[in-house]
Formats: C-alpha cells, sequence, structure tokens
C-alpha cells in the first residue's frame, strides 16, 4: 500500500535497473528524479525545473528548464527564472 510520500509501490512504467525492494521503499519523488534511462517511470527526463510553479514562473521553456544542471537554473536572475532564492 502507497503511503502519501508514495512509498509501499513501484513508480516504474518500464525497465529499471534499481532493485524492486528500494523502488518500493524511496519516495515517489526520487524515483521520478532517476534518469529513465535507470528506472524509467514514463515521466519525462527524469529531470526537474527547479521554477516556482513547476516552472511556469521563468521565462525559460521548460524543455530547458528540465536539461540544465540545477546551479545553472539557480545562477539566473530571479526576474527570468524565479527559483525563489534570495541573491
Amino acid at each position: 500500500m502507497q503511503n502519501e510520500r508514495g512509498q509501499g509501490v513501484s513508480h516504474a512504467a518500464g525497465d529499471s535497473k534499481v532493485p524492486q525492494k528500494a523502488q518500493e521503499k524511496v519516495p515517489q519523488g526520487l524515483e521520478e528524479s532517476l534518469p529513465n534511462s535507470v528506472h524509467d517511470t514514463g515521466s519525462g527526463t527524469g529531470r526537474q525545473t527547479h521554477a516556482l510553479n513547476d516552472g511556469a514562473d521563468s521565462k525559460v521553456p521548460k524543455g530547458i528548464q528540465k536539461a540544465v544542471p540545477e546551479k545553472l537554473e539557480r545562477a539566473l536572475p530571479n526576474s527570468i527564472h524565479n527559483t525563489g532564492d534570495k541573491k
């Protein structure tokens, strides 16, 4: 049975190199943050944006937000890509 953090079940939609027991013990967000080549949840690239409102608070296209390293996202001014960080 799944708890409020998504633990207790696997969220893999395809192949996974992660052992089944580990899949069931980690939070859903961790599973989805893994690249689909390692643990396929069907959630796109396995990368996430760090801009507020799931990327909506950014002038950068969402695909680019998910493709670049977090450090680069956070280096951009909040007026362009709002991560909520105090600069």
